[in-house]
């Protein structure tokens, strides 16, 4: 689990700064449709803790396959006539 923890780190500070902002939001919004504090901040928590999760995975998706897809298209863009 650490060295998992540890290879992820970026990743996983990113995620944590995304639910922060997430959470927050979510709370304003939440209150502003219900007016009421304690939906607010249970609707607030439990969306975002969800949507953290889902953004990790993506997130590690996106690295995996986005990534690939980036360093493909630049090795064919720097190949020459006779490479490619």
């Amino acid at each position: 689990m650490r060295q998992f923890a540890i290879s992820n780190l970026p990743t996983i500070k990113k995620t944590a700064s995304y639910y922060v902002v997430h959470v927050f939001v979510a709370s304003l919004v939440a209150y502003a449709v219900t007016g009421n504090f304690w939906v607010a901040i249970t609707l607030s928590l439990l969306e975002p803790t969800v949507q953290a999760f889902a953004f990790f995975f993506h997130e590690k998706a996106w690295q995996r396959w986005g990534g690939k897809r980036v360093a493909d298209a630049t090795q064919l863009a720097h190949a020459t006539p006779a490479t490619a």
